[in-house]
């Protein structure tokens, strides 16, 4: 039997069979906009309101930032930073007297900030957000698959279960090359499109080992006081996201004609 961590959002869960395997590395990617660092507050919410420690390293916003978010969807982070039961790592504002920022942004000050976190808080420490792991290769992309083995291999050894968000371009949609999604036992893709004038997002279970996942793609919202829900598996095929309508009906027509 698998021991599973609650991902936090209960349809989440339903869809993974129970929730992410421990000792995991997830990788969350997608274009910004999408619903990724919500994902993560509710991963670190889930372990802290079951007495869990948790560490958090966030890259492109500051650690007041994501503790005002967290806040907007009724997390309380504050109150667990006072306990001494979040560790919030930060690589945005490289305060040098934080014992906990980054003064370098590199992997290698990262491992060492997030084990040094990690003996401070304990045994009961089992979950790590990496918020995201796309700023430590902006300058050397191509290194972005070696690094990312080198987190996977070195803290494995400390007994984390990781969320590891990593961004798509948003010209394209897509990775930036070789990065997370080769090295992770679990994809999880967050997208979004624009329907009728209006923003959609959704996600999709790409990959999950050892899991009976759901292999549909899920229209999510954002809601303030709440967090991140799932309402429903998107009723068209996800290419059809993609194209305008008026684009998918002249196909339908034409092919019809073909027919």
């Amino acid at each position: 039997m698998l021991t599973r961590l609650s991902t936090g959002v209960p349809k989440l869960d339903e869809l993974l069979a129970g929730g992410v395997p421990e000792g995991f590395f997830v990788a969350l990617v997608g274009m910004p906009g999408t619903g990724k660092t919500v994902a993560c507050l509710h991963f670190t919410w889930a372990g802290l309101r079951q007495g869990e420690s948790c560490i958090y390293v966030t890259t492109e916003e500051s650690r007041e930032s994501i503790v005002r978010q967290a806040a907007q969807f009724r997390m309380d982070f504050q109150s667990a930073l006072r306990e001494g039961r979040l560790i919030i790592v930060d690589a945005l504002m490289r305060e040098r007297e934080d014992e906990w920022s980054l003064r370098d942004v590199t992997v290698e000050e990262m491992l060492d900030k997030v084990i040094a976190a990690k003996k401070a808080l304990g045994r009961g420490c089992r979950r790590l957000v990496i918020d995201s792991m796309s700023a430590f290769w902006l300058r050397a992309p191509v290194k972005a698959r070696e690094q990312s083995y080198t987190v996977k291999r070195i803290l494995n050894r400390w007994g984390f279960t990781i969320y590891a968000t990593s961004q798509y371009a948003i010209t394209t949609g897509s990775a930036f090359g070789w990065g997370i999604e080769h090295v992770a036992d679990g994809i999880i893709h967050f997208k979004r499109t624009v329907s009728n004038g209006v923003l959609r997002r959704y996600l999709i279970i790409e990959k999950m080992r050892q899991t009976p996942h759901d292999l549909r793609a899920w229209e999510l919202e954002i809601v303030d006081g709440q967090g991140l829900t799932l309402l429903r598996p998107l009723a068209r095929r996800m290419e059809d996201e993609a194209l305008p309508p008026e684009v998918v009906e002249r196909i339908r027509r034409i092919a019809s004609k073909e027919g």
